[in-house]
C-alpha cells in the first residue's frame, strides 16, 4: 500500500478543488472519492478537519493499514487527533442500523455559502450535513420565497435552513429523532432564522404525519422528500425500504402538494429505480445532473427528481 501516492493525489486535488471551494465559500466538500482502486476511501473536508469513510470491498483494508493511514494523514495535514475521523461504511443488512460512535465528541460549525451548519465528525456515522446535496439545497432556497415548505425525513434541517433563508412563509420540519430535531433548531438559530411563528418542528414517523395531513387537507407549495435507503427505527411499526415503499410514500406526499407546487424527491439507494406508475400522478423530471456538484461527479451519490402535479 503506497500511502505516499495517496498523499500526492490529495495534494493535487487540494490545489485544484481548494480554489473552487474558496470561490464558492464552501468549508464542507469532497477532497477524494475513490480516485485510486488501492484506496477505497471518500475523504471530505470540514473546515480544516478530515472525515474519511472506508468502503467495503472483497479484500477490505486491514486494521493495521487503516491505522497507518490515520497516522500518515495526521502528520501530512498537521492535524490534532480530533480533527480526523475514520469510519468503515458497511452495507446495512437485516436488522442492522448504525449507532452512536463517540457521544462525547465536540461539534463545530462550517460555512456553506450564506449559511452555517453544525457538524460532528465522530458522534455518528454521518456528520449531520450531506455536502453532495448543497446544490439541491440552493435550488430549494431559490424557490422558497412566500411558500409553505415541508421537509420530510429532515435529518438536521439543512433544507429548512435554505427554505427559511429564501423567504418561505412557513416551514414544517418532520423527523422521528428528538436529537435531530434539536439539531435542526440549532441550525436555524446559527443563521438567525429561529422564528417559532414561522417554523414548526414535528417529531413523528413520516407515514403517520402524512396520514394526519391528508385528513386535515393540508397543502404545501414546496416539499423535500429525501428518505433513507433503509430504516428499522424502534419508533416505526415496520421497516422502511425506499425501493419497496416508494409508491405509497410518493402518492401520500403528492397528495399534500398544492396545484402549482413542486416536490424534490431524492435518495441515495444504489440501483434505485423509480416506479413508472408514479407518472400517473405527477409530471416527473430527473434533475440529478443539476443536483450532483462538481466534487461528487466521480461517483454519483444520489439521484433526484422534480415532480409537479
Amino acid at each position: 500500500m503506497d500511502i505516499q501516492a495517496l498523499l500526492n493525489r490529495l495534494d493535487k486535488n487540494q490545489r485544484q478543488l481548494g480554489k473552487w471551494a474558496r470561490r464558492e465559500r464552501l468549508e464542507a466538500w469532497r477532497l477524494y472519492d475513490r480516485d485510486m482502486p488501492e484506496f477505497p476511501l471518500a475523504i471530505d473536508r470540514y473546515g480544516k478537519a478530515l472525515h474519511i469513510q472506508v468502503y467495503e470491498r472483497r479484500r477490505p483494508l486491514e486494521e493495521a493499514q487503516i491505522e497507518a493511514l490515520r497516522e500518515a494523514l495526521l502528520a501530512h495535514f498537521e492535524l490534532p487527533p480530533l480533527a480526523l475521523a475514520i469510519k468503515t461504511r458497511r452495507r446495512q443488512r437485516g436488522s442492522s442500523q448504525y449507532e452512536k460512535l463517540a457521544a462525547s465528541a465536540p461539534s463545530f460549525k462550517v460555512r456553506e455559502r450564506d449559511y452555517l451548519f453544525e457538524v460532528n465528525l465522530h458522534r455518528y456515522l454521518d456528520t449531520s450535513l450531506f455536502p453532495d446535496h448543497r446544490d439541491t439545497r440552493y435550488m430549494v432556497g431559490q424557490r422558497a420565497q412566500g411558500t409553505r415548505f415541508l421537509n420530510l425525513f429532515a435529518y438536521t434541517g439543512s433544507f429548512t435552513v435554505y427554505a427559511a433563508g429564501g423567504g418561505a412563509r412557513r416551514t414544517v420540519t418532520v423527523d422521528m429523532s428528538h436529537t435531530y430535531q434539536a439539531w435542526s433548531r440549532r441550525n436555524l438559530a446559527h443563521n438567525g432564522l429561529d422564528d417559532p411563528q414561522r417554523h414548526q418542528f414535528v417529531q413523528a414517523d413520516v407515514n403517520g404525519f402524512l396520514a394526519r395531513m391528508r385528513r386535515a387537507r393540508a397543502r404545501f407549495d414546496l416539499i423535500v422528500l429525501d428518505p433513507p435507503s433503509f430504516s428499522n427505527s424502534k419508533r416505526m411499526q415496520q421497516t422502511f425500504d425506499v425501493q419497496r415503499d416508494q409508491l405509497d410514500l410518493l402518492r401520500d406526499t403528492l397528495e399534500l402538494l398544492a396545484p402549482s407546487g413542486e416536490l424534490f424527491f431524492s435518495n441515495n439507494r444504489q440501483g434505485f429505480k423509480l416506479d413508472p406508475k408514479i407518472a400517473d400522478w405527477a409530471a416527473i423530471e430527473e434533475i440529478t445532473d443539476q443536483t450532483v456538484p462538481k466534487d461528487f461527479k466521480r461517483h454519483r451519490p444520489h439521484r433526484c427528481w422534480l415532480m409537479r402535479k
